[in-house]
């Protein structure tokens, strides 16, 4: 387990006077806190004893039934009985990778990735590969390329980690054409799927997608969360999988923790029976589109040239390409300096590359403080761009290396 080597930096840029490009934080004002506060409350009145006991390892079978209704926007049609609550979709992606991995193994992962789930792979000593991707997602044929490489080299792959909806940290979503395309290479290989899916009702343009589930029962592992749709504290997300694997995913829950908060679980419960969670999702969407249009047009306005960036159709994430020369990593501490901070590029590479690019967040400022610190980050640039052109370089890192940035930047 590696630390973070910006976390000391994030504790600065987590001052007021910084604009934080950095975390993905969801931006829980949004939601009818009062509404939340008299919920929570009822829920203790009246079902304490229950909610404040020990539960299910499996979760309650109440919200499992719910989970499955949240699941139809995408397609997926599932039983309750292969659903498994978790503590958010990262504790579903430790168990998983519990389960499936030896040290040594061989995980595929996008390349940028989700910078929790190399920390995992990296924890239970996997070997990450990445897949190439592009502005449609991963590349089909590059991920049948390295599986045939992988296999003819004697080192089977245990499973594909992916998240094809708004990808954390690209923003970049998997059209449907390659959708088919990657079932298809993944069912002839043997490779089982893992489907990370957080963001895939925060789509600013029609309907949801059709996740690679609901096409795929057998061969796809579902991860989903509450924590982008409702609130992140509440700490429920959920795994979907087949019934054999997920019998091992309860004896891990269990050994795990025992069991969850039985608490939270049941106020998640309540809240989707009660409130009009699809239309508070509905204003999440539009509340996101509006700070994703300003750093798109800010970045726009303000960047120098040489500068490249993904226009998600969703979710939380840009990814930005920096000129030739220039070391995101290296630009931190004088980004900080300057009351502004992103995640670079290094965090999403489990080989520590990537230091050509930058994630920038949007969910949680205000326009109005996305598009001023788009215009503090476009000056530090500019000054790298003039050391580079002056001393052919811009500035180098001093500990190069991977980072991991903690849980309110992943």
């Amino acid at each position: 387990m590696v630390a973070s080597e910006v976390r000391a930096l994030f504790a600065v840029a987590s001052r007021p006077e910084v604009v934080s490009l950095a975390g993905g934080m969801p931006y829980v004002t949004a939601l009818p806190l009062d509404v939340v506060g008299e919920l929570v409350a009822d829920l203790v009145a009246r079902r304490g004893p229950v909610a404040l006991q020990y539960g299910s390892g499996q979760g309650d079978p109440d919200l499992r039934e719910q989970i499955c209704e949240v699941m139809r926007m995408e397609g997926i049609e599932a039983g309750a009985d292969d659903v498994v609550v978790t503590v958010g979709s990262q504790q579903a992606l430790d168990l998983i990778t519990r389960i499936f991995i030896d040290p040594g193994d061989v995980v595929l992962a996008e390349g940028p990735s989700y910078v929790g789930a190399l920390g995992t792979f990296s924890a239970y000593q996997a070997k990450v590969v990445h897949v190439s991707m592009d502005d449609q997602g991963l590349i089909p044929e590059s991920l049948a390329q390295t599986i045939y490489a992988l296999h003819t080299a004697g080192k089977p792959v245990k499973f594909l980690y992916t998240i094809p909806t708004f990808q954390n940290p690209a923003g970049v979503t998997l059209n449907e054409v390659r959708r088919r395309q990657v079932l298809e290479i993944c069912q002839r290989a043997g490779v089982l799927v893992v489907e990370d899916n957080p963001y895939g009702l925060l789509g600013f343009d029609g309907e949801p997608l059709r996740a690679l589930r609901a096409d795929d029962p057998d061969g796809v592992v579902y991860l989903g969360s509450f924590s982008k749709t409702l609130a992140p504290g509440f700490r429920v997300g959920w795994a979907l999988a087949p019934h054999a694997i997920r019998e091992k995913l309860v004896l891990a829950m269990e050994s795990a923790v025992l069991s969850h908060s039985t608490f939270t679980q049941l106020a998640v419960g309540q809240y989707l029976a009660t409130q009009p969670w699809r239309e508070q999702i509905k204003s999440f969407r539009e509340l996101y589109r509006e700070r994703r249009n300003a750093l798109l047009g800010a970045l726009e306005v303000l960047m120098p040239a040489g500068c490249s960036w993904t226009r998600p159709a969703g979710g939380f994430f840009v990814w930005m390409t920096l000129p030739e020369g220039l070391n995101s990593k290296a630009i931190l501490p004088r980004a900080v300096a300057q009351r502004v901070a992103f995640v670079p590029g290094t965090g999403f590479y489990a080989d520590g590359g990537g230091a050509q690019h930058m994630r920038l967040s949007y969910c949680y400022p205000e326009p109005d403080r996305i598009r001023e610190g788009v215009r503090r980050l476009a000056g530090v640039i500019e000054q790298e761009l003039q050391l580079r052109d002056t001393f052919g370089t811009g500035s180098v890192p001093e500990h190069p290396g991977v980072d991991t940035p903690g849980p309110d930047l992943a």
